[in-house]
């Protein structure tokens, strides 16, 4: 139960520092979907989703009006479609003609994104998989609200790097295919080790098949409130800066939770898990890498950057366990270049680079994240970071993540403009030297050793 003081610091927190609830996203299962013919396949997929979700975005909408919480985004995930296509797609174009029946339901039900054109493929490739893999420049290029997702790795089954290197190509491509629009379709694009079921954040989301048939997931962000909690405890030592944000994502979590509850009630689907994440925004007051500077950085990328963030997500998840019994998804704080203002500016004046974001994503709770570099960039390099980041994930246990945009004819000390919450974002140099022996060896990088645990 909340109490009046609750409600009142709650209101405070929204009014002045900008939390919000980030996402509600429903997860749709499309398994009982699956048809040999394509077109009995997609009209199958149009008529579940626009049947289940028809009354999401005014439910969303509602509960922000009776409850003064902002919900910026209401969202879809389903079933990876790689699973789901397979009987019927027998090339990319079928494929892609099951994106555009996504995009074309998403814009039915109103929702701003839709996460699942995803393949599975940590060990090895089916033909569907890979046709769906082929397909994604087009898919992305041809729809406006379809996310795309490909698992390439995990803890268990260690490197599929045959798919490693075809993520590198498919990434140079969508980069192509949509560079009348400074190459968007990469931000819509993310490649996973680790992916987890239960993510309700784009462009990672999918409907794991582990999950009922439909399930709510809300996303919580809130670094304005942290940052403003911890000015408060400046020049305090690090076990009340450990308390102050324990019990900051402690408050945030309990809002998530009244949501999430609020919306699977009224939605009739049962509750899925609260992801508490510091998800910035380009907007000022908005930003993770305050907070770090906050802590007691002069910028972002400077020394004990690593260990600030490793405290911070730590913390941020240790407050949020005690505010829900199922917090899930990523859970933690992220790290998106573009999408930060702190970071934009940290970039701009050479304090953070490439290699400072790869050891924070050590610690951080997903990737490589809507990072712009030069449209020359080779796809072999790219399959080299997201060996580099894949590599991180499956040794340490976590999720890790890959979303880079090589922006056709941009180079270092340009910048890209991507609107929205998307944010703009100066194009970063990368190593000029080669990984291309490397990454197309073929084959799959076993997994560590402590992942065999049964």
């Amino acid at each position: 139960m909340l109490n009046m003081f609750e409600v009142i610091e709650t209101n405070h927190m929204i009014e002045h520092e900008r939390l919000d609830v980030r996402t509600i996203t429903m997860g749709i299962s499309l398994l009982d979907c699956c048809d040999r013919d394509l077109e009995a396949l997609n009209e199958k997929i149009y008529n579940k989703i626009t049947a289940t979700a028809r009354d999401l975005v005014s439910t969303g909408e509602a509960i922000a009006r009776d409850f003064g919480v902002p919900i910026v985004n209401k969202r879809i995930s389903v079933t990876p479609v790689g699973l789901v296509g397979g009987c019927a797609c027998k090339t990319p174009e079928d494929f892609v003609s099951v994106a555009m029946t996504l995009d074309k339901a998403a814009k039915e039900v109103g929702v701003n994104f839709l996460g699942g054109y995803s393949a599975l493929v940590s060990k090895g490739m089916t033909t569907a998989d890979e046709n769906l893999i082929r397909s994604i420049p087009m898919a992305l290029a041809r729809t406006e609200r379809v996310c795309s997702s490909v698992n390439v790795g995990s803890t268990k089954t260690g490197l599929n790097m045959d798919a490693v290197r075809l993520m590198g190509e498919i990434v140079k491509e969508t980069a192509k295919a949509t560079r009348d629009q400074d190459s968007l379709g990469c931000a819509k694009l993310v490649v996973f080790c680790n992916a987890p079921d239960d993510n309700p954040f784009m462009a990672g989301a999918f409907h794991g098949v582990t999950e009922a048939d439909t399930i709510i997931n809300v996303g919580v962000s809130g670094p304005g409130v942290v940052r403003e909690a911890l000015k408060q405890a400046r020049g305090e030592n690090f076990e009340v800066l450990c308390e102050t944000i324990k019990k900051t994502a402690f408050k945030i979590t309990r809002v998530g939770q009244l949501v999430a509850q609020e919306a699977s009630k009224r939605l009739g689907v049962p509750f899925g898990i609260i992801d508490l994440s510091l998800a910035p925004t380009p907007a000022v007051g908005d930003s993770v890498a305050d907070i770090l500077e906050e802590i007691g950085l002069e910028r972002v990328g400077a020394p004990g950057t690593t260990a600030a963030l490793a405290m911070l997500n730590d913390q941020v998840k240790k407050g949020g366990v005690m505010a829900s019994s199922y917090v899930g998804g990523l859970s933690g704080a992220f790290i998106p270049v573009s999408e930060d203002q702190g970071m934009i500016d940290a970039v701009s004046m050479g304090a953070l680079t490439l290699e400072k974001l790869e050891a924070m994503t050590c610690v951080c709770s997903v990737g490589l994240d809507m990072i712009a570099i030069p449209g020359d960039t080779t796809p072999s390099t790219i399959a080299g970071i997201i060996a580099d980041e894949a590599a991180i994930g499956m040794i340490n246990q976590k999720t890790t993540a890959v979303r880079v945009i090589p922006v056709a004819g941009k180079k270092v000390g340009d910048t890209v403009e991507f609107g929205g919450l998307l944010g703009y974002a100066p194009i970063m140099p990368v190593n000029q030297y080669s990984c291309e022996k490397f990454v197309t060896r073929g084959g799959r990088i076993p997994a560590p050793i402590h992942s065999f645990k049964n």
